[in-house]
């Protein structure tokens, strides 16, 4: 299956979950974006439009560690947590972007939990 096909039904059901989830400043929307090497998250307010936290295994704030992809990805929940909590964010809606809830996408929402948030 090419690659072109894979991202156009990755966006369909990225759109279908978008329609239902919304992000607000009382509770905003973790999002995560999984590439082959790295892992993104982002916690955003919908309605100001604006990123309130970020965190990804190419930012300032991760350290390079040896493990697997999954090991990386709940070390950026457990970073992504601690900022929000330094943010006062404590309460988050998942948007897990079109990705099934399952291996690096879940180590990071569970990482996220164990660190504070609450989804």
């Amino acid at each position: 299956m090419s690659g072109n096909i894979k991202r156009q039904r990755r966006d369909r059901r990225k759109a279908s979950i978008r329609k239902k989830i919304q992000g607000s400043s009382t509770r905003p929307r973790l999002t995560v974006f999984r590439s082959c090497k790295h892992i993104y998250a982002q916690v955003i307010d919908d309605t100001l439009g604006k990123t309130l936290v970020a965190a990804s295994t190419t930012g300032k704030d991760y350290k390079e560690g040896e493990g697997d992809k999954k090991a990386d990805a709940a070390r950026v929940g457990e970073i992504l947590a601690m900022k929000c909590k330094a943010h006062g964010i404590q309460q988050v809606v998942f948007d897990r972007s079109g990705y099934r809830y399952h291996g690096r996408v879940k180590a990071l929402a569970e990482a996220a939990r164990k660190g504070g948030l609450e989804f």
